[in-house]
């Protein structure tokens, strides 16, 4: 069972992370030419609208991967290991970093209030979400102090 629940737990990282990081990603240029070619240009602002729904709805689907990561780690038991609590408050941050700074500032965008300036700022949030998600990627594949052999 143990090796199920964390094949699930991988496959739906790659399948729910994967694409979110790679449209929150395209995004930034996305918007930078969005706003050199204007309102003149529609398919500009449906690229963005696409990208947008791309990381709301795969975000969702998202939270797939900590379900199947807790019950794998419940069968392991390393609940308490420092790197899975590293590891959790990592995830907890990228998160944060999506639904508090990435996901408004697409919005802004899709919106039509979105300004040169964001677009700088938006590809910080979107770079530091993806090297959570690279931090955390490491620490569940290297998973310092493990004993578990998994």
């Amino acid at each position: 069972m143990t090796k199920f629940l964390l094949a699930v737990h991988v496959i739906a990282a790659i399948l729910a992370v994967g694409p979110v990081a790679v449209a929150a990603s395209m995004f930034p240029p996305a918007a930078r030419r969005a706003l050199a070619a204007g309102p003149d240009d529609p398919g500009a602002t449906e690229t963005l609208r696409l990208l947008h729904r791309i990381c709301r709805v795969y975000a969702v689907v998202g939270v797939v991967v900590p379900v199947f990561g807790f019950a794998t780690a419940s069968r392991m038991g390393v609940l308490r290991s420092t790197w899975l609590i590293v590891s959790i408050a990592l995830t907890t941050l990228a998160v944060l970093v999506l639904a508090a700074l990435v996901l408004p500032t697409q919005s802004a965008f899709v919106e039509g209030d979105g300004t040169a300036a964001m677009t700088a700022r938006l590809a910080m949030f979107t770079g530091l979400f993806n090297l959570l998600w690279a931090a955390v990627t490491v620490l569940m594949i290297v998973r310092p102090g493990s004993t578990t052999g998994a």
